[in-house]
């Protein structure tokens, strides 16, 4: 596959709530990930990605998502997300706006990059 059409179908799955999909079709086993920031931003592969996202879910109650893309531009292409959610522990509501760079390699994403407001 190509980058746009991992991006086409990384969007899909994202829309349709299929993480564990995105996990075992679009990503390279050996993954980079990196946040903006955190005490720890850089996770390596898909067992890191998949306990990333656990905390997000214990921690964070999304409300809404509203996904756009992807942007392409050669092996790479960029996905915007914007979040409404609720912390779980405090109840505080968070408005989130993330840009998030991905890097594909023989038809799987090696590399994301987010970046938000800080």
């Amino acid at each position: 596959m190509t980058a746009l059409e991992v991006g086409q179908e990384l969007v899909t799955l994202v829309r349709d709530g299929k993480d564990e999909e995105i996990l075992e079709r679009l990503y390279d086993p050996n993954i980079l990930s990196v946040e903006a920031a955190g005490e720890n931003p850089e996770s390596r592969g898909v067992e890191a990605i998949r306990a990333k996202w656990a905390w997000w879910n214990n921690a964070m109650e999304v409300k809404s998502m509203k996904v756009q893309g992807p942007f392409p531009h050669g092996e790479q292409f960029a996905v915007i997300y914007d979040f409404e959610t609720v912390e779980k522990e405090s109840g505080k509501p968070i408005k989130m706006e993330e840009v998030a760079l991905y890097t594909v390699k023989d038809g799987k994403i090696v590399e994301e990059r987010f970046f938000y407001n800080m």
